[in-house]
């Protein structure tokens, strides 16, 4: 059963990456795999909650409690980016831009295979919500459903969610002033982190692996997090950022490495003398 769930969702995110490889490719920007890549996890939510076999009807409320945190998270995360993309068209994110470059006349088939890795491992950090949907031990032994674990991992969820919301719109509140202009933003969450929307998007995936522990192999979720954390601290997330940050706002932004920590809010360190 399992295995035939994994080769839908395979089939499923090969689909969604072609087809976002040709629009994107009409559209002369490439940017747009970042929407798809978030909200095309609502798709795979609801393909395991479909997929999950039930032996009985209470046993869905697990499952419907991890399917429609997923859809909120990522439909969430998938308009926010698309906003963004849309507000920057027909100008490319920086990221893909390099790649243009990088690879030249080789683009586009380089960049179809970017797309379908990129495919692949939106099914593999799916991995949470298969496991929650194939766990065929029934709830009804706990409260209104959820085991305590489960619980806990709803609530990091909602505290995570809120946190990575408020960060956004901080964020675009203080970038839409005209006064903010070249400055860098130092306001409400942005005080204590560099990049708190990236540290709570991280923790909300702390959450799935928390939700999911309790279900045969649930241990295994804990590589969606470990994942991440790789992504957004060493790879694509906060090197480019700053890189581009320090190269728009220059002593500025590095007044702001110097006080204020990169990635969990924490106390910000004064600022030595030189």
């Amino acid at each position: 059963m399992i295995g035939a769930v994994i080769a839908l969702a395979l089939l499923f995110v090969a689909v969604e990456m072609a087809l976002t490889f040709l629009v994107a490719r009409r559209l002369n920007n490439y940017g747009i795999v970042d929407v798809v890549w978030s909200a095309g996890f609502s798709g795979l939510a609801v393909l395991y909650y479909v997929s999950a076999p039930r032996v009985a009807a209470f046993q869905g409320i697990r499952d419907e409690v991890i399917t429609i945190l997923a859809v909120l998270w990522s439909l969430r995360l998938g308009l926010h980016l698309a906003v963004r993309v849309s507000k920057h068209h027909p100008v490319e994110d920086v990221r893909y831009a390099r790649l243009r470059e990088l690879w030249g006349e080789r683009t586009g088939r380089k960049m179809f295979g970017f797309f379908q890795v990129q495919g692949v491992l939106q099914a593999i950090l799916s991995m949470p919500f298969l496991l929650v949907c194939l766990n065929p031990e029934a709830p009804g032994t706990h409260w209104a459903g959820l085991s305590p674990l489960e619980w806990a991992g709803a609530a990091l969820w909602l505290i995570a969610l809120c946190g990575e919301s408020i960060a956004d719109l901080q964020l675009s509140r203080f970038r839409n002033d005209p006064a903010n202009r070249g400055r860098v933003c130092q306001v409400g969450l942005w005080r204590w982190s560099r990049h708190p929307n990236y540290f709570f998007e991280w923790l909300i995936w702390v959450a799935w692996a928390v939700f999911a522990w309790d279900s045969p192999l649930g241990c295994l979720s804990l590589i969606c997090p470990v994942l991440m954390w790789h992504f957004l601290v060493n790879v694509t997330g906060i090197p480019m950022t700053e890189e581009l940050s320090v190269r728009s706002k220059g002593d500025a932004y590095r007044e702001y490495q110097r006080t204020t920590s990169a990635f969990i809010p924490w106390f910000r360190r004064p600022l030595r003398s030189p």
